[in-house]
């Protein structure tokens, strides 16, 4: 043990050693710096010539000659390379050094701190278009530059900085610039970053996740979209989907979902069990539960605002990788010094390769029922099943910064699920095919301004088109259904930004959509046609107002949006919506907030059967004609309060929310009530809580959200009755670790039983006196599911393949327990007039593994 103990000793003083020799080695090498002046005249004396040279061209240049160089025509060469002056000569003796006309220059960008790298930091020749940004070590080259030029170096924090071309060829090679931070007066903190790196909570109540810095959350080893929102108070997924988000109570076609500004009618993949978005371009997700700014309009229970990267980039960057349901790759790289293409493609692995992950998938999707008799007894079902599908989505934005005050983006996205599946009960000898195509296509242009330091403007057009087909082929082909919903919407709208003082902000603008929606259904036995269409416009203008005063200890913000929504030969009406956003300080670490806003939404889904597109995506777009669905619309408020210290996060809100104007239709009745279309609205008391500790290499939170959420129909008896969303109570407790490149992250999610409506008891269950034979419910929504609990884990590895190459490989347990969940449950009557008892089950146990390189 001691022999180690001196070879070690031995090597760190040997390693020493060899260090002050390389430093001494070095600076021997290099003679001591001189002015340049002095040293020509040197140099005449060594060599016996003469130089012929302006003094102001070589005044104040310090030169060091490496020692190796002791031929005359090297060290003329060195102080060309190092200066960029010319030396000539004219005859043996006589030599001239002039300075060349045009240069090149090289320079390094650091921040006066420690000296670090800024990369991305934009280097303009004064009074030209020359620009271009530095690598990522912050070095740049220009070329031919005249020696009066003029630079201008900006990067975000940090001060403006101009210094001349010559300054920078005098110091010679390639000479650090040195930027300082700018610094302002320290305001109070007003946004709080709690469960994971990348979740941050803004000024304005508002929710902002940020991909890129995005942690770990349990059950996720990819930064799905709409799954990571699911784990925030008030937002849940009451059947376990990305295609049906509750927020506060709302039907999922109550979210406004928008992807570059572009409005999205379809979000999930494999029917809604994973996001249709991929995460790796999406720079920035905004939610948006309340306050909503006046410039949106439309889903009254949310906003869900996706935008990619804005910004060109000098080199190229990208990623790619694989999980057990499919593989992507994306990227974005420069095409020219103002054009910029990004690009993302996805697509299943589903129709040819079979994993643990997908079979748990297809199960949720397709065999997510369990069927049970009257006499509580399993029905067992002998039934085959042979399936075809898979997924892809892809998406394009191109970046052109048209000069300093323009900026044109323009944007594409595809969507696309398909399916040909057929199914044969073997004890019937029949056979049903079923083929489904899902596509959303859409593309949008956005031209943002920044006329001057006060005024800028956005315009934005897009057009979208959504397109469910599905056929249906039942008992060997002796009936065939054929269905269609297709959305179509232009939108225009252009966004005004008024800075009117440092403290005042005056934001106007107007929005034009047009949307179009058609719904056709063909049976052949018996032979039944409808081909319902229709037409929305809608006008909005829209102000509002934001004021901020010293150290935000008050910051609000008041608007107003004016809907005029006209439906061609059925009605026209003005919707008056204003929107609150008020927050302020209360104490040292502790602020209150108070928010409100009227909503209103034209375009709804609806759900005719249960069989609906092969009874998987059951939902259909719909318009509002004020009559039979009329044009919906909500009040909400919220007050609460916001605590963080020293890692330490509280937040508490209490809010009230209404909504009118709903339909039984499109609230997911499997009751009396599912076909009768009666209007009526809903409203949820309901309070939301988060506590969350972190250290610096862990997160732990509690979260808890209660909900009285209760419908109100005047012509269903009761009138009023438990909302089928209606989860009283809901928990979350779950905690990340993060260990050198490990991370891990487990957690559990408890709430209360959905509500769902029984029948009547024993013999007054089944009313034959009618054909054909109906069941007889009790009152609606007056029992409940039984509890739901369900624990996933995950982990994720980081490590390097090479210097530029970084890689990732993941592993994730969803309901690692394996428990039954009960999601759903409703009854149906058989042909010999028996009822059936459908309840339809969580997701098993089911692991993933992913694997992501990017570059």
């Amino acid at each position: 043990m001691l022999k180690k103990l001196r070879s070690s000793h031995f090597g760190l003083f040997l390693g020493f050693l060899v260090l002050l020799n390389s430093n001494a080695f070095a600076q021997e090498n290099q003679e001591a710096p001189v002015s340049l002046v002095s040293y020509i005249k040197d140099l005449e004396n060594r060599f016996d010539i003469k130089f012929s040279y302006i003094n102001e061209d070589l005044d104040d240049i310090t030169i060091s000659i490496p020692k190796n160089l002791v031929a005359l025509d090297d060290i003329l060469d060195y102080i060309e390379s190092q200066f960029q002056l010319k030396p000539k000569k004219l005859s043996d003796r006589y030599y001239t050094i002039v300075e060349n006309s045009l240069v090149t220059i090289c320079a390094r960008v650091l921040d006066n701190f420690a000296e670090n790298n800024i990369p991305g930091a934009t280097v303009e020749v004064f009074g030209t278009e020359v620009a271009m940004t530095t690598n990522a070590d912050g070095t740049f080259t220009l070329n031919d530059l005249p020696r009066n030029a003029t630079l201008k170096i900006r990067y975000l924090g940090y001060n403006t900085k101009y210094i001349n071309v010559e300054e920078l060829v005098r110091q010679g090679g390639c000479p650090k610039i040195l930027m300082a931070q700018h610094y302002e007066q320290l305001k109070e903190v007003i946004v709080y970053k709690f469960l994971t790196t990348g979740i941050i909570k803004e000024k304005d109540a508002s929710i902002t996740l940020n991909t890129a810095d995005f942690g770990i959350l349990p059950g996720l080893i990819e930064p799905d979209i709409l799954q990571t929102v699911q784990a925030l108070p008030g937002i849940e997924s009451i059947d376990e989907t990305v295609s049906d988000i509750n927020v506060r109570g709302g039907t999922n076609d109550q979210n406004l979902i928008l992807w570059n500004g572009i409005k999205m009618y379809q979000s999930g993949h494999f029917f809604g069990l994973i996001s249709a978005f991929n995460p790796y371009l999406t720079d920035k997700i905004t939610v948006i539960k309340n306050g909503t700014p006046a410039a949106f309009g439309d889903g009254v229970s949310s906003v869900i605002q996706m935008e990619t990267a804005n910004e060109l980039s000098d080199t190229f960057f990208g990623g790619a990788g694989f999980n057990f349901i499919s593989g992507d790759v994306y990227g974005q790289f420069p095409i020219t010094d103002k054009i910029g293409l990004q690009f993302s493609a996805r697509r299943s692995t589903t129709d040819f390769l079979n994993t643990p992950t997908y079979n748990k998938f297809f199960d949720r999707a397709f065999q997510d029922s369990e069927v049970i008799d009257e006499n509580n007894m399993s029905v067992d079902q002998d039934i085959r099943r042979n399936e075809n599908f898979f997924f892809y989505d892809f998406t394009g934005k191109l970046l052109y910064d048209i000069n300093d005050v323009h900026k044109l983006r323009l944007n594409f996205i595809s969507i696309t699920n398909n399916l040909d599946y057929e199914e044969t009960n073997i004890t019937q000898m029949e056979t049903t095919n079923g083929i489904l195509d899902q596509t959303n296509l859409s593309v949008g242009a956005q031209l943002q301004s920044q006329w001057t330091d006060q005024f800028s403007t956005n315009l934005n057009a897009y057009y979208s088109r959504y397109n469910l087909d599905a056929e249906s082929l039942f008992a060997n082909q002796i009936q065939i259904l054929f269905q269609n919903n297709r959305v179509l919407e232009n939108a225009l709208k252009l966004d005004t930004n008024y800075t009117i003082s440092e403290n005042l902000n005056w934001n106007n603008g107007y929005q034009y959509i047009e949307t179009g929606i058609k719904n056709f259904t063909r049976v052949t036995r018996p032979s039944f046609l409808s081909n319902i269409t229709g037409v929305i416009r809608i006008h909005a203008p829209y102000s509002e107002i934001g004021y901020s005063s010293f150290g935000n200890k008050f910051i609000g913000r008041a608007g107003i949006r004016v809907n005029y929504a006209e439906n061609l030969g059925t009605f026209s009406k003005f919707l008056i919506e204003p929107r609150l956003n008020l927050s302020f300080r209360l104490a040292n670490y502790l602020r209150g907030e108070v928010l409100g806003e009227f909503k209103s939404q034209t375009t709804n889904q609806i759900i005719d059967l249960e069989q609906n597109f092969l009874g998987i995506e059951k939902r259909r777009w719909i318009l509002s004609d004020d009559n039979m669905l009329p044009i919906t619309q909500s009040k909400q408020g919220s007050i609460g309060i916001n605590y963080e210290k020293n890692s330490f996060y509280l937040g508490l809100e209490g809010f009230y929310k209404k909504v009118d104007g709903i339909s039984t239709s499109t609230q997911g009745f499997q009751n009396q009530n599912q076909f009768n279309g009666e209007i009526g609205s809903y409203d949820v008391r309901g309070v939301e809580f988060l506590i969350n500790k972190k250290g610096n290499n862990y997160s732990t939170w509690l979260s808890y959200t209660y909900n009285k959420n209760d419908y109100d129909f005047e012509d269903i008896d009761p009138n009023r009755f438990p909302n089928n969303l209606d989860i009283r109570h809901a928990i979350s407790f779950a905690s990340n670790y993060n260990y050198k490149n490990l991370k891990l992250s487990l957690g559990a999610n408890y709430r209360t039983g959905r509500p769902f409506t029984e029948p009547l008891e024993r013999d007054m269950a089944l009313d034959t006196s009618v054909f054909p034979a109906r069941i007889n419910y009790a009152p609606p929504n007056s029992s409940r599911l039984p509890e739901y609990l369900r624990v996933d884990a995950s982990a994720i590895y980081n490590f390097d393949i090479s210097r530029r190459v970084k890689a990732n490989a993941g592993v994730s347990v969803l309901n690692m327990t394996n428990r039954k969940n009960v999601l759903n449950k409703y009854y149906r009557l058989t042909d010999d007039n028996q009822i059936e008892t459908v309840e339809n089950i969580s997701l098993g146990i089911t692991p993933n593994l992913s694997f992501r390189v990017n570059f």
